[in-house]
């Protein structure tokens, strides 16, 4: 059924290829719609398009993919084909993403960002069951090896400098 949905919205969408491409676009999305940049944590996208007439948007990625959202201990499943009607601070109409609950994985339908509190945001199913949580949850997340990298650089200019003072106390004479 998202296949048939992709087709009928593809003839006068917005359409990128490539992977890098791809997750640029959907940060981009995200943020043109005021929803939070980390949201859709998706890797490996193959195809995102988006139709601005009608708000629909699908991304397209080589396998599924699990997500853990540290913040809330939350499980979200992403599947191959993710794709929505999109409008400010919301989406509905998603499918392709689900939510484990206890022991039952649960489709989300229905993203939003209330306009009287931007702190939170609201996930609904099909059956109009919701649950609300910080929008801070969602904010994109450094990369593992970004945030070991810094650390590495912040501890080496640590050294170094550490090392220039030793030079300079030498030459000029401060020992």
């Amino acid at each position: 059924m998202t296949s048939q949905h992709i087709a009928t919205h593809r003839e006068k969408a917005e359409i990128h290829t490539g992977e890098s491409l791809c997750k640029q676009k959907s940060l981009e999305l995200l943020e043109e719609i005021h929803l939070p940049m980390g949201l859709l944590p998706l890797d490996d996208i193959v195809e995102v398009g988006y139709n601005r007439t009608t708000g629909f948007v699908w991304l397209k990625q080589k396998k599924r993919k699990n997500h853990r959202f540290l913040k809330i201990g939350r499980q979200v499943s992403y599947d191959t084909e993710v794709t929505a009607f999109v409008e400010n601070r919301r989406m509905r109409r998603l499918t392709g993403v689900k939510t484990k609950e206890l022991l039952i994985w649960v489709s989300i339908s229905d993203i939003y960002v209330d306009e009287k509190d931007l702190e939170k945001i609201t996930f609904g199913n099909p059956t109009g069951i919701s649950r609300t949580f910080p929008v801070s949850a969602f904010e994109l997340e450094e990369d593992k090896n970004s945030i070991l990298l810094m650390r590495l650089i912040h501890v080496m200019s640590v050294f170094l400098c550490h090392d220039c003072f030793s030079l300079t106390s030498d030459v000029v004479g401060l020992d």
